[in-house]
């Protein structure tokens, strides 16, 4: 029993991240050093007696010390490469459907009213997000009014999900635009 205590007193407790590490590696890594700490806080819990064996003392009294601090600094590091990995999967999902078409947009903002809000948006601006006649703009053709109360943007998903409050607020009817799909 004591010569395991001592092998995993003497493991170390952390590996350094390699600097050219992609954000899967290092939270991996992260993980896998708070595993490993944890570990060895457990089991210096399920042994306490090593804190009053004057063999073992000083050895977990100094390992319980550096793997608290060690997983504290780990989760930190962890939540951050989860924030940055979160991000990046933001900026990509952002980027996949600011490159999608007008149209393909419009039909996962609008549903099972998809052919009515294209033909609409046809008629309004082309299908161009850039479109604008006096105050009236984008895909829509919303005016300032609209835009200030149901939301804008320069992309299409924005212009969309815009148009999309303003339909349904106006009790999912087209009546608030001069083209219809009709």
């Amino acid at each position: 029993m004591g010569a395991c205590a001592l092998i995993l007193l003497i493991l170390p407790a952390t590996a350094q991240s390699q600097s050219n590490a992609d954000l899967g590696a290092q939270l991996t890594h992260h993980l896998s050093t708070m595993k490993k700490d944890r570990q060895v806080l457990h089991f210096l819990q399920s042994h306490k007696w090593l804190f009053s064996d004057p063999r073992f003392a000083d050895s977990a009294k100094r390992q319980l010390r550096l793997h608290t601090s060690s997983l504290a600094r780990t989760q930190k590091k962890a939540a951050a490469a989860k924030l940055a990995l979160a991000r990046r999967a933001k900026g990509r999902h952002l980027a996949a459907v600011e490159a999608s078409t007008p149209r393909s947009v419009i039909c996962r903002v609008f549903g099972d009213h998809c052919q009515e809000a294209v033909a609409v948006s046809r008629c309004e601006s082309g299908l161009r997000t850039d479109a604008q006649n006096g105050q009236y703009l984008g895909l829509f053709q919303m005016g300032s009014n609209e835009r200030r109360i149901f939301g804008h943007g320069p992309s299409a998903i924005e212009q969309a999900t815009a148009a999309h409050r303003y339909f349904v607020a106006s009790g999912s009817d087209w009546s608030p635009w001069s083209c219809k799909p009709w």
